[in-house]
């Protein structure tokens, strides 16, 4: 239920500033703050000005205010709200820690940023007689709506539990070592948990340096806790054992429990009720070429309406996956619990089960499949004219991979491309020329940050790192589906239909503050006060190509933007330029797609399967999920990366490489190797016989007596000098020389004075992964 907002007691407003012949009446800024920390969820311009019955020329007041109140920093925009920084939003996941004095629940976020200044917040969980399913508990997680204390003597935060997440607290995962005197150990994964003993009777065939997984089964007041062991992953010195790590790690459901494979198992292929034969329609799938499955296919012809000269149709078929998920169902449970599929160098870890994703929901090639497709007609310049939406019955006619397909455009067919190289092919090449024209007219940012990719041997072994070559076949995709997502957001939006949107924010006024900072040392403006776009950021990036700091302003510019994240309102996408913007085109491994189809089928009365109205109510609650689900899923990946790499170069102790500095901290330098892209460490306190100072605008660490030292961006010459497979750490030590950096830094407000040895951390290790932004 909503929440009535009111203004401050004891204010009396004038109805109308002109009946009062009087000048409007503002509230001061103190009393628009506290009214945005007391209310989170309903802190919009139009709320605070309804709130204060500001009317006319007081709103344009009204909006000066908030304008200077972000320019302080004092604010921030999230979505159409407005925040204090540092708050917590109206929606989040927390882990209970505690109780307090009266037995009340303590619990802190799940997630807070490593980058962030500030410890995260305790918030006190308030009792609620409408709470379902069990009683949450001391080592639960929950999803909680949040509310700020309105007393200065009170609790900063209070929550009230929306529904207990499943959370696996008992668990433990470690190594099995066999000690000199014949104890049995587990050597936890996680630094922070204490070592455990095991009785050799609850061994359960594992041998001495297999990873286990273990659950504590006795905790005396004196010596070790016992354990027994539950499950055996492998041999630790197995690179297939890493990423099962980080799943653990991450809390990452890898298990479908039997009801949900049941359910699975049982689904029969879709019939074409409902449905448009499309079958002749010639779409094809065009993937990497090891995928395994195909939920995207495409297809293009020129528009023959002679109204619309060079203009093109452009075709996209999406897997019709809310066929075979029925909201409420063990499916529908098991793929919002797991809100995406995460993807690891050596498996993947799906959302849906193989029956579903892998089979009745794969666009195969001449095999009949549901889908559910947008047929969007382009002018020549790009724009789009029109699109409709249906729920066809297609039959993909060839499987191609980006490669193949890349190989056929530029003259080198095979039996499969040959044949549809002019009627299919080209033509979609043509397509995708045309949308390109609206591509470079919308100005999305674009950033030169190519993507590593690890290839493994049959073994699973690190073979090599490679960068793989981005093809205009991989943007055709990308363009399509960009195109079919904006499709789906406008059609829902001019339907008042609700949805889960993908917004990404322009980047906060702090980090506009900081960037422009540090541009200013590379002799280059950003303008203040206007409003940034995209196009701003790419004519920097276009000004430093080409020379020494392109990396280094490609990075710093990463770090600058907002994280993007999944909600019901929408903001639109800075990124992409987009005012309107929705992830449509991969219901198989991403929740929030499926809800988009679920309410386009209830917008366009589809058929069956729409979104129902309970749904609709827990929007925000789902987006809050699946927003924490996907940043879950990105730092196991990240994680699981650095343990293959460390774990490939533990061999290789002593030896030197090159590498370009990727971070710089008070406590040292990381260092992303140029062959392996993973990230090592070099503690301050073997840097040399200097005191460091740290600026964060220059991105720099600078010896005070020398001014010589490393910046962002540097390439330099580093030693191995330990490797730690499971904790995926590398710690380096420095060869390359210092140089001069920018004069300012030892001038600098935020510069800061670190001693030699100062900044030790315990086995001078810290993960890449953790670094903050991802």
């Amino acid at each position: 239920m909503a929440r009535r907002i009111s203004p401050p007691k004891g204010k009396k407003r004038p109805a109308s500033s002109a009946d009062s012949g009087r000048e409007p009446y503002l509230p001061g800024r103190e009393e628009i703050l506290q009214f945005i920390k007391e209310n989170p969820d309903r802190a919009g311009k139009r709320d605070i000005a309804k709130a204060f019955n500001l009317k006319g020329d007081a709103r344009i007041g009204l909006k000066d205010i908030l304008r200077d109140l972000a320019d302080d920093g004092l604010v921030e925009k999230r979505a159409k709200r407005l925040a204090v920084p540092g708050s917590l939003p109206s929606v989040a996941v927390l882990d209970i820690t505690g109780r307090d004095g009266d037995g009340g629940l303590i619990a802190k976020p799940a997630e807070w940023p490593a980058d962030h200044e500030d410890r995260p917040p305790t918030v006190f969980i308030r009792a609620s007689r409408n709470q379902k399913g069990p009683t949450p508990g001391v080592g639960d997680r929950v999803l909680a709506r949040i509310f700020q204390g309105a007393d200065p003597s009170g609790p900063a935060y209070t929550a009230r539990v929306i529904k207990r997440i499943e959370h696996r607290k008992d668990a433990v995962l470690g190594v099995l070592r066999h000690l000199d005197n014949g104890e049995w150990r587990i050597e936890p994964v996680e630094r922070r948990q204490a070592e455990l003993s095991v009785d050799p009777a609850q061994l359960n065939n594992a041998k001495a340096n297999d990873l286990v997984e273990v659950e504590v089964t006795k905790i005396g007041r004196y010596g070790l806790a016992l354990a027994r062991i539950s499950q055996i992953i492998g041999s630790v010195a197995s690179e297939r054992a890493l990423s099962m790590i980080a799943i653990h790690e991450h809390e990452i459901p890898h298990v479908f429990p039997d009801s949900v494979i049941a359910e699975a198992e049982k689904a029969k292929p879709a019939t074409i009720a409902h449905r448009e034969d499309w079958r002749q329609v010639p779409l094809v799938t065009i993937d990497p070429a090891d995928a395994k499955d195909h939920d995207d296919a495409v297809y293009a012809e020129a528009d023959t309406d002679e109204k619309n000269p060079g203009g093109f149709i452009a075709t996209v078929a999406i897997a019709d996956v809310a066929a075979y998920i029925t909201p409420g169902s063990a499916l529908d449970r098991e793929a919002l619990k797991r809100g995406n599929s995460v993807y690891f160098p050596d498996r993947v870890v799906p959302m849906l089960p193989e029956r579903i994703s892998n089979d009745l929901c794969s666009l195969k090639e001449l095999v009949d499949r549901p889908a559910l497709a947008v047929r969007m007609v382009f002018g020549a310049d790009g724009r789009k004219i029109s699109h409709t939406f249906h729920r066809i019955m297609m039959r993909s006619h060839a499987r191609l991979s980006y490669p193949q397909a890349q190989a056929a455009i530029d003259g080198a067919t095979d039996e499969k491309t040959a044949p549809i190289l002019d009627s299919i092919l080209k033509p979609l090449w043509a397509a995708y020329a045309v949308l390109k024209r609206g591509r470079d007219s919308r100005e999305p940012l674009e950033l030169d940050l190519p993507e590593k990719k690890i290839l493994l041997t049959p073994e699973g072994k690190v073979d090599k790192v490679v960068i793989p070559p981005r093809l205009d076949a991989h943007k055709l995709i990308e363009e399509f589906m960009i195109q079919a997502n904006v499709a789906a957001a406008e059609t829902l939006e001019r339907k008042r239909q609700p949805l889960i949107f993908r917004i990404h924010d322009a980047p906060s006024l702090a980090k506009q503050e900081v960037l422009r900072e540090f541009l200013r040392t590379l002799d280059i403006s950003l303008a203040r006060g206007a409003e940034l776009r995209p196009n701003q950021f790419n004519h920097i990036l276009k000004r430093v190509e080409g020379s020494e700091q392109q990396e280094l302003v490609n990075q710093v510019v990463l770090r600058s933007q907002s994280q993007a994240e999944y909600n019901p309102e929408n903001i639109g996408h800075f990124g992409l330029n987009l005012q309107k913007y929705a992830h449509f085109t991969s219901p198989i491994r991403r929740y929030a797609d499926l809800i988009v189809h679920r309410a386009l089928i209830a917008a366009l009365a589809l058929g069956p399967d729409g979104i129902t109205h309970k749904e609709e109510e827990d929007l925000p609650e789902i987006a809050a999920l699946i927003s924490t689900s996907e940043r879950r899923a990105m730092a196991a990946e990240r994680d699981t990366v650095d343990r293959l790499i460390a774990h490939h170069l533990a061999g290789q102790v002593g030896s030197s490489f090159q590498g370009r500095i990727s971070g710089v901290t008070k406590a040292g330098l990381f260092v992303a190797l140029a062959t392996y892209g993973a990230d090592g460490f070099i503690p301050i306190s073997t840097l040399g016989d200097d005191y460091y100072l740290y600026d964060e605008t220059n991105h720099a660490l600078s010896g005070e007596r020398s001014g010589k030292g490393f910046r962002l961006g540097d390439i330099v010459d580093v030693r191995l000098i330990e490797a730690l497979p499971v904790a995926g750490a590398l710690r380096f030590e420095m060869l390359t020389e210092p140089h001069a950096v920018p004069s300012g830094v030892r001038s600098h407000h935020k510069a800061k004075r670190f001693a030699r040895g100062s900044q030790k951390r315990p086995g001078g290790f810290s993960r890449g992964g953790r670094r903050g932004k991802g």
